[in-house]
């Protein structure tokens, strides 16, 4: 097993997507066991305390299983429908399909949302069916368990609030009904909030009335609470940050391009960059880079006549944006992609300007601070 930068203990892979097990999944589990285990001795008279408590720890497991498999609908519809997925990380009470770029359209969305939802209403219905077959006593209350557990994990995912999946499913319905996934994105953005205010009620109703449940329906209700909360307020500022100032033109931040072929000195590429993109052509018309000019500075210190090939920023899929794209995307594609610079392409694929980062990030900072 393997520690993630971030903490987490890497499982295993699934279709190449690492599974994590943050450290708070740990916390969660033991909230679980703790709250639950007082329960058992009402749902299974009789049960001692070693039977209580090993009970409590398999609910915690399914629960984390369910979980998992929740998840692992949402990677695989994703990968299917070519989304590319970072990593499954599970976590307090919870879990997340990480994909790497947000869906194109509203269909896509939806159906990588209610992926997970499926998943686990399947494995609920089967386990309710398998209660059929499976005599009272502590295995019936883990199947049982089972079921609850994979239930509770597809109603909860199902309420219409970001993050969970039914705020991502509003979320598409209102972008395919308004055509702007900003709006779909404000939606269920106060759906979010209003769900941890209906968890709030529920957990003070269970306080006020002497539930028998309502120590663990507090404390679920507090992490999920704040789960839900500081997720939809996530959600709200990546979608601030997305927004495309309307008054901005893409073609005005654009360099014009320069075509140089790759030999060409660097001393001379880099006087011919002062306020251009330069693009280096090889001889069979293949294009080497984009000139990466503080690299370009140190070669010319050093050896001005080498190629100014030795100077170029490759030129990937990723790094190459279309003139004729919505302002959104190409904002999203320049904070996905690890590069400063990206060519600029019209329709026909011919080099229309180079794009730099910084520049595209100072001028949408400059149009929303006014």
């Amino acid at each position: 097993m393997l520690v993630d930068a971030d903490g987490g203990l890497q499982l295993f892979r699934v279709s190449g997507v690492p599974v994590l097990l943050a450290p708070s999944w740990w916390l969660g589990s033991l909230v679980v066991v703790v709250l639950y285990a007082p329960l058992v001795g009402r749902l299974l008279p009789g049960a001692g305390a070693a039977l209580s408590w090993s009970l409590a720890v398999a609910f915690a497991l399914l629960l984390g299983v369910s979980v998992f498999a929740h998840e692992l609908g949402h990677t695989l519809v994703a990968l299917r429908m070519g989304i590319p997925v970072r990593r499954l990380r599970l976590f307090l009470l919870g879990g997340l399909s990480e994909v790497a770029r947000n869906p194109k359209r509203p269909a896509q969305e939806g159906l990588v949302a209610v992926a997970g939802p499926v998943v686990s209403l399947v494995l609920a219905g089967g386990c309710a069916l398998l209660l059929l077959t499976v005599p009272s006593g502590a295995t019936w209350l883990l199947v049982a368990q089972c079921a609850v557990a994979n239930l509770a994990v597809a109603v909860f995912n199902l309420l219409p609030g970001l993050p969970l999946d039914g705020g991502r499913m509003l979320r598409a319905g209102v972008w395919a009904l308004s055509g702007a996934r900003a709006t779909g994105t404000r939606a269920a953005v106060v759906g979010g909030w209003l769900v941890a205010a209906a968890l709030a009620v529920w957990a003070l109703e269970g306080l006020a009335t002497g539930s028998e449940d309502r120590w663990l329906r507090l404390g679920v209700c507090v992490v999920t609470g704040w789960f839900v909360l500081a997720g939809a307020n996530a959600e709200l500022s990546a979608e601030q940050r997305r927004s495309w100032p309307p008054d901005l033109n893409i073609a005005e931040l654009m360099l014009p391009v320069l075509q140089l072929p790759a030999e060409s000195p660097v001393s001379d590429a880099l006087a011919a960059s002062a306020g251009r993109g330069v693009v280096l052509v090889r001889a069979d018309g293949v294009a080497a880079g984009l000139l990466d000019t503080v690299e370009a500075q140190r070669l010319a210190a050093q050896s001005p006549q080498v190629p100014a090939e030795q100077a170029a920023e490759q030129v990937r899929a990723d790094s190459v944006l279309l003139l004729s794209e919505p302002g959104e995307e190409i904002a999203e594609r320049v904070r996905e992609t690890a590069a400063w610079q990206f060519l600029v392409v019209d329709d026909d694929g011919r080099p229309a300007g180079v794009l730099r980062r910084e520049d595209l990030r100072h001028a949408i900072s400059q149009r929303r601070s006014r």
